[in-house]
């Protein structure tokens, strides 16, 4: 029995040791303890460049011409937690909105506790500002004490916005970009294109041996009358 268990451990102790150096062997020969980046990685990934991919759609000025107070309206229901917009109307959470468009921002509300991000900010509610401001309020003003997340549409923005225009005024609204397409082939419009073709005027044989083989040739021989006078 002895000789038995000295047989076991023996074989324990030996699997111990191939173990071992079977661990040293390959540390060494795939550097496990030391890892190593390849030379040349397998293969890369194509990242888009810094700004690309970037948001497309209509610009603000597209989108206010193309929104409207009503549709503005509905949307403002999502302020009306923390704002008023009424002439005269009462602070809430935030301030009156009345009149806002084209105000200093952060200072449009006489009395209101606005805090210092937005305080200090500087500027007047342009449209360009408060489609900013309704994008991201932290984005704009990081400090704000604002808390709404902000509309993702510019659609949805420039009507609000525009609702807000309708309650209290403000500056013109910006015109719309208009991009002007190139027409391929267009045909010059009347005095337009090349002007005469410079050079000695073309004589008869030339302008009629530049004519089509259907056009007529003008006889250039002398006219014989019945008496045979020319």
């Amino acid at each position: 029995m002895q000789d038995n268990r000295n047989t076991a451990f023996g074989w324990i102790l030996f699997a111990g040791i191939i173990a071992l150096g079977s661990s040293y062997l390959s540390s060494k020969v795939f550097h496990a303890d030391s890892p190593e980046s390849p030379e040349q990685p397998g293969y890369f990934i194509d990242a888009p460049e810094e700004g690309a991919g970037a948001e497309s759609g209509p610009t603000i000025a597209q989108a206010l011409a193309a929104g409207s107070a009503e549709a503005g309206e509905k949307v403002f229901a999502k302020c009306t937690a923390c704002h008023t917009i009424n002439q005269g109307g009462a602070a809430g959470i935030g301030p009156n909105l009345y009149g806002i468009m084209g105000k200093p921002i952060g200072k449009h509300a006489a009395g209101f506790a606005y805090s210092s991000a937005l305080a200090e900010k500087g500027g007047v509610w342009d449209y360009d500002a408060m489609n900013e401001w309704l994008k991201s309020p932290r984005g704009f003003a990081a400090g704000t004490k604002m808390s709404f997340a902000g509309l993702g549409s510019i659609e949805d923005r420039a009507n609000v916005t525009l609702y807000m225009l309708a309650n209290g005024g403000g500056p013109p609204l910006p015109e719309p970009e208009v991009e002007e397409a190139a027409v391929e082939g267009e045909i010059d419009g009347a005095g337009e294109g090349p002007g005469p073709a410079e050079g000695a005027e073309a004589s008869a044989v030339e302008a009629a041996g530049a004519m089509g083989d259907e056009q007529p040739v003008v006889d250039q021989s002398p006219v014989t009358e019945a008496d045979g006078s020319q």
